[in-house]
């Protein structure tokens, strides 16, 4: 087997040929690969930087949400303590009424405790002076044995010494030496 010339040319052009070709395409995928590699690269970052600006805007509308919220809030929150202060007001001013009328009460209570007290005492002293005038009285209208006694404001007894013709009887004497008046009985102190 011969090899001529030809062949060899024909077998280094088939060589060259194809290796050109081969290292041409090689070379040709590789910057499209390359060029498709930065294309989803971008595309990657345009994404990214889609979500980045979904994400802030909803938190801008998160925030503006939250703000609206606590504005509200405040809002309230203002009525609230206004509504506070205006019945804390009123509870004051009623607290002070209502011990004002206690107060009133009280004092009406007192002095009507005192009044019944103070009539209760001349209760019972009109019916001390009535039970001592008790002896003393008689039916007879004209009736002369009687011993009158005079009874002051402050309980003390004064005898009054009837004026009588000369001659009469008196309780057991004559109107010139007329008895010594009666003993009245002491104030019992469970009367006042």
């Amino acid at each position: 087997m011969e090899i001529t010339l030809e062949a060899i040319i024909s077998f280094i052009g088939l060589f060259l040929s194809g290796g050109a070709g081969a290292f041409f395409t090689w070379k040709w995928q590789k910057r499209k690969a390359k060029a498709e590699a930065e294309k989803e690269e971008a595309e990657a970052k345009n994404a990214a930087m889609d979500a980045v600006k979904n994400m802030q805007e909803a938190y801008e509308k998160m925030f503006e949400n939250v703000n609206k919220y606590l504005d509200d809030a405040t809002i309230k929150v203002d009525g609230m303590r206004k509504e506070r202060d205006y019945y804390q007001q009123r509870m004051e001013e009623t607290q002070e009424k209502f011990d004002k009328f206690n107060r009133t009460v009280m004092d009406w209570k007192q002095n009507t405790d005192d009044t019944i007290d103070d009539l209760k005492r001349k209760v019972a002293r009109n019916g001390r002076q009535i039970e001592m005038m008790r002896p003393f009285m008689c039916g007879k209208l004209d009736c002369s044995m009687r011993q009158h006694v005079v009874l002051s404001e402050d309980g003390t007894v004064k005898t009054k010494r009837p004026q009588k013709k000369a001659g009469t009887v008196v309780s057991g004497g004559t109107a010139d030496a007329p008895e010594k008046p009666a003993d009245i009985e002491p104030i019992n102190s469970d009367d006042l």
